[in-house]
């Protein structure tokens, strides 16, 4: 079955069970689940109902698609997203932003990418948050291999621009007026879902990266594809410093994000009034 027709088979299951037409989409990230509690729902569906929908196999994400509307504009919300390390193809990982799309899908133009990131830029600190202005891909994979779908986007995507300037702009003057202290910087995408190694970590900030995770990118390719505007936010849960390197679990990295995620939500929910 093409992915056009998977993405044709999925949009008309939601449409059976909501008629918003969302202008805004958002995937939460691990730990960043408290914007949900700022929508007002609609309609909840859970991933494994929706055809040729991955389930997320991560403890941390609840697998939900979100329907309703926060700070009065329609939204559709992932509370919970997909990782390569999974065990998916990066066609699977990406496919609910095809579905969310304005282009053959639900009505998305603006997408809203949060995730849990570690920081490798020595000014960074353990709940900081980060605007990405730009990204690495080092997960040895890319969801626009194979045969390309003009209705979906173009064979070469440019990606000069992958993170909307106007949408860092706005974000970055919204931090400013709640008095929410933001960083900026470039996020690397690995495989996972070990952690780095101290001497990977001292490459990945050497290539020119401030931030690491295993998400984000595989979605962000796929939206510039379809012609979305893209911001991302990391929360930085750990710092990554090779010469004082200490061992971190996955609970305290979640302890972290979910300590820092009110000023997140604060960010997003006005960042969304404004659009």
């Amino acid at each position: 079955m093409t992915l056009r027709k998977q993405i044709d088979e999925a949009v008309a299951y939601i449409r059976k069970h909501t008629k918003i037409r969302p202008e805004v989409g958002v995937i939460l990230g691990t730990g960043l689940g408290g914007l949900v509690k700022e929508i007002r729902k609609e309609m909840v569906i859970d991933y494994d109902e929706i055809p040729h929908f991955p389930i997320s196999t991560v403890e941390s994400h609840h697998g939900k698609l979100i329907f309703g509307t926060l700070a009065g504009k329609k939204i559709v919300a992932m509370q919970g997203r997909f990782h390569y390390y999974e065990g998916y193809t990066m066609q699977q990982v990406t496919f609910p932003v095809r579905v969310m799309s304005d282009k053959v899908g639900l009505g998305v133009k603006t997408l809203l990418i949060s995730n849990a990131a570690g920081g490798m830029n020595k000014i960074f600190r353990r709940g900081d948050l980060m605007l990405i202005t730009d990204h690495i891909n080092l997960q040895g994979d890319n969801p626009l291999i194979g045969p390309n779908d003009d209705e979906l986007g173009p064979r070469f995507p440019d990606m000069s621009e992958p993170y909307d300037r106007r949408l860092l702009s706005l974000a970055n003057k919204i931090a400013r007026e709640l008095k929410i202290k933001i960083k900026h910087g470039v996020f690397v995408a690995v495989q996972g879902p070990n952690l780095e190694t101290r001497a990977e970590y001292r490459f990945l900030r050497n290539i020119g990266a401030d931030a690491v995770g295993m998400s984000t990118v595989p979605e962000n390719i796929v939206a510039n594809h379809m012609g979305m505007r893209v911001l991302g936010i990391s929360i930085i849960t750990d710092e990554c410093f090779p010469e004082t390197l200490k061992p971190v679990s996955v609970e305290e990295i979640i302890k972290v994000a979910n300590k820092a995620e009110p000023k997140l939500t604060r960010i997003m929910k006005e960042l969304v009034k404004r659009l």
